[in-house]
């Protein structure tokens, strides 16, 4: 079983004491110095995705959507030479925070070896996603929590994490 496989099994088969020790221990961050909680994850981060193979899992192109900005919908749309409002129309919904989302999961544009059609003209939250390698990662512990459940890196981070001084 190759690491990935692993670590989405894990994911996939998370207790609901684990989910609930997850989000108390990752909400607990935020209490911590910024700048540390940064150098170790980051550090976190660069050590999950030399195990954990992306293409090998694709569950966040599977399970969830993008949030879609005016940016990434004309970005998206012009690499499928397609207007903005048919883009919309075709692909997109409203959720219940007034964002643009995809209709559908899986993600219309991952093929069946999880690659994206749109890879380089993407979305800004896929280019950025799970979001642990950005600047004041405390910021963001609630969508991190939420990643946990998708993403078997950000599962290895929190994991990692639970067992170090931050």
């Amino acid at each position: 079983m190759s690491e990935t496989q692993h670590w989405l099994d894990k994911v996939k088969t998370q207790t609901d004491k684990q989910q609930a020790e997850n989000k108390k221990f990752l909400l607990s961050l935020k209490k911590k110095n910024p700048r540390k909680v940064d150098e170790v994850v980051h550090a976190l981060h660069y050590e999950a995705f030399e195990k954990i193979d992306c293409l090998g899992c694709a569950n966040c192109c599977k399970t969830t959507s993008p949030i879609f900005y005016p940016t990434d919908i004309e970005r998206a749309a012009q690499a499928l030479r397609m207007k903005p409002g048919d883009f919309i129309q075709k692909y997109l919904r409203i959720d219940e925070d007034k964002d643009y989302v995809l209709q559908q999961a899986p993600c219309p544009f991952l093929d069946s070896e999880n690659y994206c059609s749109i890879y380089e003209s993407r979305p800004k939250a896929c280019r950025e996603y799970p979001h642990t390698d950005r600047k004041k990662v405390i910021q963001i512990m609630e969508l991190t929590y939420k990643n946990t459940l998708v993403c078997p890196a950000v599962l290895h981070i929190t994991e990692k994490l639970k067992s170090i001084s931050v």
